[in-house]
């Protein structure tokens, strides 16, 4: 069954065939909020929240764009609606947060500087803007052609290369600072 029949079979109350469109895309969705939120757990909760959204929304898909597109767009407007949400917490939160140690007799300056290089890529791809750390998840996580990045974001594909661009340098300027 092609994926508009697939859909159509879902608003006329076939509501378990919703679960090939899940199978379909789970992957790539987890994949993209991971991006967004760099931990598992948070990124399965978030890709659950993201398909129950896009059943109890797609009557709306009006098919302008392909599925997928539709739903990434709802992968990334859920994952940076979590990253505002942890932005609320308290500076008394966040601050225990940092300030928690590894239980080893390790100093501050040790534990620091056993830091994972991932950790520091992901610090540096949440210091991007919103726009160029979509363009680059979208890009790098999830390796989609400009093309698609763009239809996405509903931006050009000019601008979508600008963004990756912009990025990089800003990646590569962070990731180079002492």
């Amino acid at each position: 069954m092609q994926e508009t029949e697939l859909i159509q079979s879902i608003l006329n109350g076939q509501t378990a065939d919703f679960s090939q469109l899940v199978k379909t895309y789970e992957t790539a969705v987890f994949r993209i909020v991971m991006g967004f939120v760099h931990q598992k757990e948070d990124a399965e909760d978030i890709t659950q929240e993201v398909f129950v959204k896009a059943f109890q929304s797609l009557d709306r898909f009006a098919g302008r764009s392909s599925f997928s597109t539709w739903l990434f767009r709802i992968a990334i407007h859920t994952s940076l609606n979590e990253l505002k949400r942890r932005k609320r917490r308290t500076l008394w939160s966040m601050a225990a947060d940092l300030l928690q140690l590894p239980s080893s007799n390790k100093d501050p300056e040790q534990a620091f500087a056993q830091k994972t290089e991932q950790e520091l890529v992901r610090k540096a791809i949440d210091t991007l803007p919103k726009k160029q750390r979509m363009a680059f998840i979208l890009s790098r996580y999830e390796e989609l052609p400009q093309r698609d990045v763009a239809q996405i974001m509903e931006i050009s594909e000019g601008a979508v290369e600008q963004l990756l661009l912009r990025a990089r340098d800003n990646l590569k300027n962070f990731l180079q600072r002492p």
